[in-house]
C-alpha cells in the first residue's frame, strides 16, 4: 500500500535548507514548481557578491565588452547617470572567490535536487547569469515579460526538458516592490501552452493566477524554467528600486562550453528584440510633453 502523499503547506511559505530536500519540499516542488529558502547566505557574503560584482562591471566596462562567450550585455546607466550592466553572463568565470562561492558543500542538497551528475556550468549556457533591476531613465533592465525557458531548448533544437533556475537574492524584495511572479503549477502544462499560452517577452500583464515571490538578503529560491514567469517592474524610483538576484547554472549532460569565438543564441535576439519593441512602445503611450 502507498504512503499517503504528504499535506501541502501555504504557497507563501519560506523554508529552511537542511542537509537533505525533505519529502514535504520535493512534493510541494513537485506540485508548485518553485521552493523558497529562507536567507541561505550570510550578509557578510551578500555584500561579497555586490562588490564582485562591482569589481567585473568595472573590468569589463574599460575593456569595452558588449558581449560575455557570445551573450549580450544589458548595459544602460545608473540612478547617478553612470554605465550599469544590468544583465551579467559567466560572471564566476572572471571572480574566484564568486566560483568558490557556488561550489560551497550548502548547496549539495540543491546539486543533487537537480541530478546527481549536476555540476555548476561556470563555462556553459549562459553561465552564472546576475540581473540587477533598475528604475531609472536609460536603465537597460526593468522588467521582463512572461516567458518560460524552455524556448531555450527550442532554440537549441531539442525538445524542452526539466531545467531548474536556482536563484540568490540579494535585496529585500515585497509584493509592493515588484519582482518575481510565476505561475505555479505550469511546469505542468503541455507543449502548445508552453509555446503558446503568451506572448513570449512581450506581454508583462498581470496574471490572476501569479504568485509573487518576496525575497530577504540571501534567500535562495529553486523554480521549473517551464513555469510560466515574468519581472514585474519596480513602482519605485532610483537606488530604491534596486533588485538583485544570481543564478546558479546547474547542468547535467554533455559538458558544451562557450568561448569568446562563440555566437549568440537566437532566443537572445528575441529578447532584444522584445525590449526595443517596449520601450518603443512606452514612448508611443508617454510621449514627451512639449513645453
Amino acid at each position: 500500500m502507498n504512503a499517503a502523499a504528504p499535506e501541502l503547506p501555504p504557497l507563501d511559505t519560506r523554508f529552511q535548507l537542511g542537509p537533505e530536500i525533505t519529502p514535504v519540499q520535493q512534493a510541494f516542488f513537485d506540485a508548485h514548481g518553485f521552493l523558497v529558502f529562507d536567507q541561505v547566505a550570510t550578509a557578510d557574503e551578500v555584500a561579497m557578491i555586490g562588490a564582485e560584482l562591482d569589481a567585473i562591471q568595472a573590468q569589463w566596462l574599460e575593456a569595452g565588452r558588449t558581449h560575455v562567450y557570445g551573450i549580450p550585455l544589458f548595459i544602460g546607466k545608473d540612478p547617478d547617470g553612470q554605465p550599469y550592466i544590468s544583465r551579467f553572463a559567466f560572471a564566476s568565470m572572471f571572480s574566484e572567490r564568486l566560483r568558490h562561492f557556488l561550489l560551497d558543500g550548502r548547496f549539495e542538497p540543491i546539486r543533487r535536487m537537480v541530478g546527481e551528475d549536476a555540476r555548476v556550468g561556470h563555462d556553459e549556457k549562459d553561465g552564472m547569469v546576475v540581473n540587477r533591476y533598475v528604475n531609472v531613465p536609460g536603465s537597460a533592465y526593468k522588467s521582463l515579460g512572461w516567458h518560460t525557458d524552455g524556448l531555450r531548448d527550442l532554440f537549441y533544437l531539442r525538445m524542452p526538458q526539466a531545467m531548474f533556475n536556482v536563484g540568490l537574492h540579494l535585496d529585500t524584495i515585497t509584493a509592493a516592490d515588484g519582482g518575481l511572479r510565476l505561475i505555479p503549477g505550469t511546469h505542468n502544462q503541455g507543449f502548445l501552452k508552453m509555446c503558446f499560452h503568451k506572448g513570449y517577452f512581450f506581454d508583462h500583464r498581470p496574471d490572476p493566477r501569479e504568485v509573487a515571490v518576496e525575497t530577504k538578503p540571501g534567500d535562495l529560491t529553486v523554480h521549473d524554467g517551464r513555469l510560466w514567469h515574468r519581472v514585474q517592474g519596480s513602482p519605485h524610483d532610483g537606488w530604491r528600486s534596486l533588485r538583485r538576484s544570481i543564478y546558479v547554472p546547474y547542468q547535467t549532460g554533455p559538458h558544451e562550453p562557450k568561448s569568446d569565438e562563440s555566437t549568440t543564441p537566437g532566443y537572445h535576439h528575441l529578447g532584444r528584440l522584445s525590449r526595443s519593441l517596449r520601450l518603443w512602445w512606452e514612448g508611443v503611450r508617454s510621449p514627451k510633453q512639449v513645453e
